[in-house]
């Protein structure tokens, strides 16, 4: 329930925070102008909804992720466990040519790992007390050297750019779609609304719903794509044999699952789809046979 709260109110603040930026800067009169729906001003408002909130997203990712899983950074390695943790961290990321990530663990059953940050230099690294468990050390490098890899791949900000875009135009076609609509019911002579009709909102709402589906078909698509590169970037830098031997390891993971929706992207293992569309992460099988086929 503390993980809904807080996702909700983050967003509501991110979109007050937009919401007070458009008015400020009469964005929202330039787009909706008493003559009608002003394209540029329409697209310039939708990419100030859809491309901020997406990065301001990604800058508030590290916060967000530790709050949401209970995540505790480790600053100064106390355990042995943990100095081998920080150790092969740091390897990892000075072969990779990244700055040295933050190192978090928080308490789950499941075995997970996610990587998270708004660059390659500053970034979070964090691994479920499930997998800490369940996999010997060999398989939990390869992991360490997975998220690091979608650290170097900038992974965080490719997604976060193309899910702003996608926000965008989502928007934008939403409501010209709408207006056309609104203006054909309400009879306006140029077929044109005025931003106002009960028909607009109703068909933006439905619209909005309809298109944003259609691109997190994309969104999983890239995610895909990513963890094959990801799942190589494992394999270099903690071992074939170990990142096949996690992924296999992880093909039997029952735990709970404790990693929030909206990081499930950045875990190791991912959740199951009704579609193959909607996956996030490729079946267990694919990423094994990919690894194989590579060597």
């Amino acid at each position: 329930m503390l993980r809904v709260i807080l996702f909700l109110g983050t967003n509501l603040a991110i979109m007050l925070v937009l919401g007070v930026v458009v008015s400020l800067f009469g964005i929202d009169r330039w787009a909706y102008s008493h003559t009608g729906m002003n394209l540029q001003g329409m697209l310039v408002l939708c990419a100030v909804f859809g491309m901020g909130g997406a990065f301001i997203s990604l800058a508030m990712s590290k916060w967000l992720a530790k709050m949401s899983v209970g995540a505790k950074v480790i600053d100064q390695p106390r355990s042995p466990d943990e100095q081998w943790l920080f150790a092969t961290v740091r390897h990892h990321a000075e072969a990779a040519g990244i700055g040295m990530p933050e190192i978090a663990i928080y308490d789950a059953p499941d075995m997970n790992a996610f990587a998270t940050g708004m660059s390659r230099n500053h970034a979070l690294v964090a691994v479920s007390t499930g997998l800490l468990r369940s996999m010997n050390r060999d398989e939990v490098s390869a992991v360490l050297g997975h998220e690091v890899t979608h650290v170097a791949n900038g992974d965080m900000v490719t997604l976060a750019l193309i899910q702003g875009v996608l926000n965008t135009f989502v928007m934008f076609l939403a409501r010209i779609i709408g207006g056309v609509i609104d203006g054909a019911i309400s009879g306006n002579r140029d077929g044109e609304s005025r931003g106002g009709g009960i028909a607009y909102f109703l068909s933006v709402m439905l619209l909005q719903t309809v298109l944003g589906v259609l691109a997190s078909i994309v969104v999983a698509w890239f995610s895909r794509w990513r963890e094959f590169r990801a799942d190589a970037g494992g394999a270099k830098l903690g071992g074939r044999n170990g990142m096949i031997s996690a992924l296999q390891t992880l093909s039997g993971n029952r735990g709970e699952a404790e990693l929030p929706k909206a990081f499930q992207a950045f875990g190791i293992s991912g959740q199951s789809s009704v579609s193959r569309l909607f996956m996030s992460h490729p079946p267990i099988e694919e990423r094994i046979a990919a690894l194989r086929n590579a060597a």
